[in-house]
């Protein structure tokens, strides 16, 4: 019988965290800058050896399944605060706690100087433990709560600069479409808990054959609807929105108004990747739905292959690594709907670890360029970034997917996988998440050739100022590292800094920023070579995640292949996904640094598909201009003809209106006169007599 791991140390997981954000952000004036930083990295570093302990523990065969907390009991819905602990569980939190922990000590040197630097540090550790309180959970309504609280504190990282209003145009985008998400979670949880009648993930799970048996008849196309489907597709709408999935992917880009080491923390391990969590581990409730998986599938299809045309035309270097995530994640979405729940979370957690580089080494980019994050203006800085430019090099590698880099085992892993599968959707699946090799190869490496090879295109350039103050688009108090997305070619500043041309050399970051992207870089190198036997194709996540295997072979047929991660890469090499990859290293290298006239050319010659590109396929103009204006124009005309015309006009004034002239009539029987009454009530009485006397007069009168 498996053991179980201490309760006492997987409460010390989330809390001390919670302890840190608790301490900075009501404290922080106190205890002071030093102080600040001290206390929440402290708390993570607690956390991230706990998870390490926890994970050590998990892959001795210890599990935990149980409540820590009761508060709430009606009838038999009863609601707790619980952990369940197992494989995925134990591999989310080791993720989670290690980048927070890197970016926690990254924030060091990024955010210095910055007036809002104890608060920055309160927010990301907090951020830390609401992603651990999901990702622990063992219950809908834990989970939710980790849920909707990683969303508040990415609303409040996002607008982090808030008197910046491009800022705060962007932390409300992203607030807005988790919340068209969300409605969709939240109605799949209400369905479950209707017809499971519990919260609890064991007790919903262990009802899923009963579940899948109801049906809703539909009035429009015939047939039914399965409860099944239903739900899953419903939850599923809700990892559309947390995890950025075409349509809903427009909140993700804007996230970069943000600070860099939060876009990492976003990107990388927590809050994007909830969605791609909640799904695997829901996944014996998916697996009873091929209409679920299936939708799944095309959705991330064409998440993975179009958001990463949109990080081929970026000049921004945040904005070209976000688009990046955007279609990473449309892998591990890709590889869900293909029941290859293992290759998901796989592809997560080597995502994590390269992403977080690459999103931080853009950082460190951007504070050796004195804040200009436009990669038009870079080149050559490997002369001058030593440290930065390795590690970022090596972090593009995992990315494309060389082979023996974290990347390649997962990247590889989905696409074989996918072409396994037998759902309506796997040829475009097939071709979208193979196309979208040579797209990730392609823009991976114009960022790196332009970034740190090439002519020194930053020498003798209009620079704005060190002094980063009220001089960019009302960033008034931003501190010392506003780093803005694109919004021109210095993107901190906008228009209205000095743009005094010097010559401005650009210098390696500090050892707090750098030890970070070395930490970083190492497990993008080999983690995928050293877990990839147990993750994927062993047992780890045995009990963690269900497949039926009798309906979707895929990832056990890819298991009977499994040679090895060595025979894996060598296998690669005459596979058609490496010649993509390489295909479109050459096509950069062409591009960029033998050719760079070309692209130029091009954007003239396809004018109307760069415009395209450029306008994010009209995304946001649609929702702006169609679903935006719309629900405005019909807001305006229910208070017009609702509020105004029906409620205030007909009910409420209406209503007044008609007792004001009933009493302007009665008024006029009121005169005061003492005669007037006394005729009334001789005449009411003469009527009363009369009233009462008519029968028996008319009596008489026979």
């Amino acid at each position: 019988m498996a053991s179980s791991i201490s309760q006492n140390l997987l409460l010390t997981v989330p809390l001390a965290p919670l302890a840190g954000a608790l301490l900075a952000g009501l404290a922080g004036k106190k205890i002071g800058v030093r102080g600040a930083h001290t206390v929440t990295i402290l708390g993570v570093l607690v956390a991230f050896i706990g998870s390490a302990l926890v994970l050590w523990q998990v892959a001795g065969g210890a599990r935990y399944a149980g409540t820590v907390y009761q508060w709430a009991v009606q009838g038999r819905l009863v609601m707790e605060v619980g952990f369940l602990v197992d494989g995925l569980t134990a591999m989310m939190m080791v993720v989670v706690t290690f980048v927070s922990l890197m970016v926690h000590v990254y924030t060091i040197g990024y955010m210095e100087g910055d007036p809002g630097y104890q608060r920055f540090f309160a927010y990301i550790s907090l951020f830390t433990f609401s992603m651990l309180m999901l990702v622990m959970s063992n219950n809908f309504l834990q989970l939710f709560f980790g849920w909707e609280a990683v969303g508040l504190v990415s609303y409040l990282l996002i607008g982090f600069w808030f008197k910046r209003p491009t800022a705060v145009f962007a932390n409300l985008k992203a607030f807005l479409v988790n919340r068209v998400g969300d409605l969709g979670f939240i109605l799949g949880i209400g369905l479950l808990l209707a017809y499971a009648g519990s919260l609890n993930y064991g007790e919903v799970f262990a009802k899923a054959p009963e579940l899948a048996k109801i049906a809703f008849a539909q009035p429009l196309w015939g047939g039914d609807w399965r409860l099944v489907t239903v739900a899953c597709i419903c939850l599923f709408i809700g990892a559309m929105g947390k995890s950025a999935q075409f349509p809903l992917h427009v909140w993700l880009p804007d996230s970069m108004e943000g600070p860099t080491p939060i876009s990492a923390l976003i990107h990388a391990a927590t809050m994007v990747t909830a969605g791609i969590f909640m799904v695997a581990r829901m996944s014996p409730l998916f697996e009873l739905s091929d209409t679920a998986l299936n939708f799944v599938l095309v959705i991330g299809s064409i998440t993975a292959l179009f958001m990463g045309f949109l990080g081929m035309i970026q000049n921004d270097i945040k904005r070209v690594v976000a688009y990046s995530t955007l279609s990473q994640l449309g892998y591990m979405t890709v590889a869900l709907g293909a029941s290859a729940y293992s290759a998901a979370v796989f592809h997560l957690m080597t995502h994590a670890f390269f992403k977080a580089l690459l999103f931080l080494g853009a950082g460190s980019v951007i504070m050796g360029m004195h804040h200009d994050q436009d990669i038009r203006n870079m080149g050559g800085l490997r002369r001058y970034m030593p440290i930065t430019w390795i590690t970022s090099l090596l972090g593009s590698l995992a990315l494309i997917g060389t082979p023996l880099f974290a990347g390649f085992y997962s990247k590889d892993s989905i696409i074989e996988a996918v072409g396994l599968t037998h759902l309506p959707g796997t040829p475009f699946a097939v071709f979208a998440v193979t196309a979208s090799v040579f797209v990730t190869a392609f823009y991976s490496f114009r960022m790196y050739f332009l970034v740190f090879h090439g002519p020194e295109r930053f020498r003798h350039k209009p620079h704005p100022p060190e002094a980063h103050g009220d001089d960019a688009q009302g960033h008034a108090d931003q501190g010392q590292h506003a780093d803005p997305a694109n919004h021109g070619v210095h993107g901190d500043h906008g228009a209205h800094g000095s743009h005094e041309a010097h010559d401005a050399t650009p210098h390696e970051s500090p050892w707090v920023v750098t030890a970070p992207l070395v930490l970083l870089a190492i497990p993008s190198v080999l983690i995928g070579f050293l877990t990839i036997g147990p993750m994927l194709y062993g047992s780890f996540f045995a009990d963690s995640i269900f497949v039926d295997s009798t309906a979707h072979p895929a990832m056990k047929r890819l298991a009977e292949e499994y040679h090895g991660p060595s025979a894996m890469a060598l296998h690669a090499l005459a596979g058609l996904p490496f010649w993509l990859a390489l295909a479109g290293v050459a096509t950069a290298a062409w591009f960029y640094l033998l050719q760079p006239s070309i692209p130029a050319a091009l954007a003239r010659r396809f004018a109307p598909l760069m415009r395209l590109l450029q306008n994010k396929y009209y995304l946001d103009w649609f929702n702006e201009h169609v679903l935006a204006a719309g629900a405005r124009a019909v807001g305006r005309f229910l208070w017009r003809r609702g509020d105004v015309g029906l409620i205030d006009g007909a009910l409420v004034d209406g209503s007044a209106g008609m007792v004001r002239r009933f009493a302007g009539v009665v008024r006029q029987a009121q005169s005061g006169h003492l005669y007037q009454y006394a005729l009334v009530m001789v005449l009411g009485i003469f009527g009363l007599l009369t009233w009462t006397l008519w029968p028996y007069l008319g009596a008489l009168m026979r």
